[in-house]
């Protein structure tokens, strides 16, 4: 079937299950906070207590005390998530040790379509000051929104195409934020109005600028610093510009790590009972700098390139119940995007400018539950053109195409559950090839990959219960890992991809636990991966056009894990209950006749106590992060830190707890502390001392 032919049976397929009859289970009270125990990303809304697999839920004051320019720095305290870290305006989520393709970020469950998957440096087309929610799925339940997202799905859920009509006239949300480390400056506002008839319209916008952020020592690591100085101690060479006692000085602040970002959007909604249909359109606008990643040694190159990124996007959504004996609800999202970003150099002019139209669609059908039986099967749809012009083009033009299915059937027994997903999918990837790279098959490359997980679990009493999981996964390389080819000053490498690699297959097992009582609950998993034909990139020591070359290549991997997080009541005083919460997380990657896996985040536990009360809640919590202790070839060692932090949240009307106003103090005593998964950790450090306050209303 044609590009044409294929795009064509996309949409006829969702135009024709969106037709009438279908029940929205996930009605929003504007005024009332969703609960964290409800997850609603999976197509059957279910307890956490019933999920097979790693779960976490971000909203309310949580979300707003939480909140940060991105989505891998606002969810990086949750069980089994770190991010990437490429300073301060580019973090996208590590799951599990999983990241990039890996690992799928969805906006109201369907794909960002932006190319932050295909490069560090990249930001995601999100802003987290307009999310609602923020849900975390890991394990196989995220095979259900593609083959490759082994790590995990991050779901960022907003109201810009509402699901309810508000009982006022106009209903606002509005946050604004400071934040001392970067000399943060944020705020947006989402606006709600039912304009008669069932029609409900909304419009919403951001905008957040920051300066340069500052850090809690030495830009360089110790021994980066260490090789700059050397270097600087070395005969100058005529043709060098690169003053590296100058690099080893630099303290205080991230050079070139200012941002300035405004989002704008719009929705309507139609809603008949509980059903609702709805259309909305956003802009995002972007201009950020990528910290430099400081040459150290003659021969080395140094750039401090800045992204200037747009993306225009239009969303549509049915939810429609049809209350019959076969199919009970029927869920229909679509969404097109037209993404480009610039890569400036410092006199401002356009180095090399990525290109990427996508457009993807999904279908989920919720059976009527019969008995002891539930159900949804569903079909997916992707599409991409993907280019890079310029003279570090790394990538050359692309096309990716995917159609997918997938069904998730549930038995329950009460004391025991049964559980088992099917996803297959078909891709397509085609490239124009360089001219060095004659060797690509004309045509580009097909793949079948399916997938498939069978769980159970058993209710040990009413509020404990234990679960496992089985799944066999099967993913297609991404065109990134087939066709790249080439320097990318973004990330100050170069990098070489595969155009022979083959399906990437694993096994996977994972046991959950989950279980509450008197003032307590805990959450708690372990996972083995066994992976054939695993895709891994790292350095070979070699340098091309004054970069490191970055090289992927496929071997057996094995990935095992464990993730626990905690809540107990430890006593009222007065109007105050006092909680203490913890959690941790570990993962361990080994790739077969290569050694550790390269960038895995190293054991973390973070621990806090909480006063809260009506009007008032107080928050101390320590993070302890290990020093990195396996190391890939080539990866230097990354020392271990503690980080100490504080917020105050206050709440002046009791009837409204979405109003409130948090005081925070992060990283209290100015640890220069660095992330181990982080391309620029030798580089680039966390922030240090940042204080901040943030003012959310919801009237």
């Amino acid at each position: 079937m044609s590009f044409k032919g294929r795009l064509s049976f996309s949409i006829s397929m969702l135009a024709l299950v969106a037709s009438p009859a279908f029940a929205d289970e996930r009605d929003t009270d504007f005024h009332r906070p969703e609960s964290t125990d409800i997850i609603v990303t999976a197509p059957i809304q279910r307890d956490r207590m019933d999920v097979l697999a790693g779960t976490s839920v971000l909203t309310g004051a949580q979300l707003t005390t939480a909140l940060r320019p991105t989505i891998g720095e606002t969810i990086e305290h949750t069980p089994g998530v770190s991010a990437t870290s490429f300073g301060p305006n580019a973090s996208r989520p590590i799951l599990r040790g999983l990241q990039g393709e890996r690992v799928r970020v969805l906006t109201d469950g369907i794909g960002s379509v932006d190319v932050s998957n295909t490069s560090v440096d990249h930001a995601v087309a999100i802003n987290p000051l307009l999310a609602e929610r923020i849900e975390v799925l890991r394990g196989p339940e995220a095979l259900l929104y593609g083959s490759a997202a082994i790590g995990g799905v991050v779901n960022v859920i907003d109201k810009r195409i509402p699901r309810a009509i508000p009982d006022e006239p106009i209903h606002v949300d509005a946050i604004l934020t400071y934040g001392s480390a970067a000399n943060e400056r944020s705020g947006g506002a989402a606006l709600d109005a039912p304009i008669g008839g069932g029609f409900v319209a909304h419009l919403d916008g951001s905008y957040q600028k920051t300066g340069n952020l500052r850090i809690g020592g030495y830009a360089l690591s110790p021994a980066a610093r260490a090789r700059a100085l050397s270097s600087a101690q070395l005969p100058a060479d005529p043709g060098d510009e690169i003053d590296f006692a100058a690099n080893a000085a630099v303290k205080g602040k991230l050079p070139n790590s200012q941002s300035e970002t405004w989002v704008a959007g719009g929705g309507l909604s139609y809603i008949d009972g509980d059903s609702h249909y709805g259309i909305s359109y956003s802009h995002y606008d972007s201009r950020y700098g990528v910290p430099i990643r400081f040459a150290t040694e003659p021969g080395e190159e140094q750039e401090a390139p800045r992204i200037d990124l747009v993306q225009n996007r239009f969303d549509a959504r049915a939810e429609i119940a049809a209350g019959g004996s076969v199919i009970q609800t029927v869920r229909a999202r679509l969404a097109y995007a037209k993404y480009r970003h610039f890569e400036l150099e410092e006199d401002g002019s356009v180095g090399t400018a990525f290109y990427n139209n996508g457009f993807e669609g999904r279908v989920e059908l919720v059976q009527a539950d019969h008995g002891v039986w539930h159900g949804a099967t569903g079909a997916q749809f992707f599409i991409r053109d993907f280019n890079v012009v310029g003279d570090e083009a790394f990538l050359p033009r692309n096309q990716t195409q995917q159609i997918g299915l997938f069904t998730l059937q549930q038995l329950d027994y009460g004391v025991v559950k049964l559980e088992g997903g099917l996803r297959y999918e078909k891709s397509w990837l085609s490239a124009n090839p360089f001219e060095d790279q004659p060797q690509f098959p004309k045509g580009g490359r097909n793949f079948d990959t399916l997938s498939g997980s069978l769980g159970a679990s058993y209710r040990v009493t009413d509020d404990w219960r234990l679960g496992i999981n089985l799944s066999r996964t099967e993913r297609a390389p991404a065109a990134e890992e087939l066709f790249a080819n080439g320097p990318h000053a973004g990330t100050e490498a170069f990098e070489i991809g595969n155009p022979d690699f083959k399906t990437e297959r694993s096994w996977g097992l994972e046991g959950v636990l989950h279980g509450k009582g008197p003032g307590f609950t805990i959450h708690a998993s372990i996972y083995h991966n066994w992976f054939d034909n695993f895709i891994y990139d790292s350095p070979d020591g070699t340098l091309e056009d004054g970069l490191p070359v970055f090289r992927y290549a496929q071997a057996k991997a094995r990935f095992y894990g464990a993730e626990l997080e905690a809540t107990a009541d430890l006593a009222q005083l007065g109007d105050f209950a006092i909680k203490a919460d913890a959690l941790g997380d570990f993962v361990h990657a080994k790739i077969i006749g290569f050694g550790p896996a390269p960038r895995i985040p190293p054991l973390r536990l973070l621990g806090g106590l909480s006063a809260e009360s009506t009007k008032v809640d107080g928050r101390v919590e320590v993070e302890w992060t290990d020093k990195a202790q396996r190391l890939a070839s080539f990866e230097t060692p990354t020392a271990g830190y503690t980080l100490v932090n504080a917020s105050l949240t206050f709440r002046p009307f009791v009837d409204r707890p979405e109003t409130s106003i948090v005081l925070a103090a992060h990283n209290i005593f100015d640890v220069n502390a660095r992330r181990h998964a982080s391309y620029l950790k030798d580089f680039a450090p966390l922030a240090g001392r940042d204080f901040r306050i943030t003012a959310r209303v919801g009237f």
